[in-house]
């Protein structure tokens, strides 16, 4: 059994704070109201519309994934870290594998649209830059902590 130590706790709350209930309810409203607008203002920008079908389809097969397969891991995951247990790392550190597999996509396919219209600080924060910290900083934790550091 592997007790939660005070770094295990600063990830799952930044975790469920940060990425967990912000991508649940963006992504609910990309499955749920696709072509609403406050969906649009969200996802691509105030003011902004989808620049074409792949756009689109792309941010809905992103909500479709995210839903079913990437917040799913990292709930159960963080549930299991809570508890001490291997399985709930092995879970955490997919869904951050994850997390960083899909933001250097984003980089390079929106960061061009989405950069000018929020600016650095935001950007390299919240929109784009937590999620790979996040998803860095579970996946190098969970190997020392398998590896039996306590940090």
């Amino acid at each position: 059994m592997l007790e939660p130590t005070l770094t295990t706790w600063i990830l799952i709350i930044f975790g469920l704070v940060f990425i967990f209930l912000p991508m649940l309810y963006v992504q609910l409203r990309m499955v749920l109201r696709p072509n609403n607008r406050k969906t649009r203002d969200i996802i691509i920008g105030k003011g902004e519309d989808w620049r074409d079908k792949t756009h689109f389809r792309m941010s809905l097969g992103a909500g479709w994934a995210d839903l079913m397969i990437w917040l799913p891991l990292l709930a159960a995951g963080s549930v299991g870290v809570i508890l001490g247990q291997v399985w709930g790392y092995a879970l955490w550190a997919a869904s951050g594998a994850i997390s960083v597999y899909v933001n250097i996509i984003l980089w390079f396919s929106e960061r061009e649209y989405v950069y000018p219209a929020c600016g650095p600080l935001v950007y390299y924060t919240y929109f784009w830059g937590f999620f790979v910290y996040w998803g860095v900083a579970v996946v190098v934790y969970t190997v020392l902590r398998l590896a039996g550091v306590t940090l």
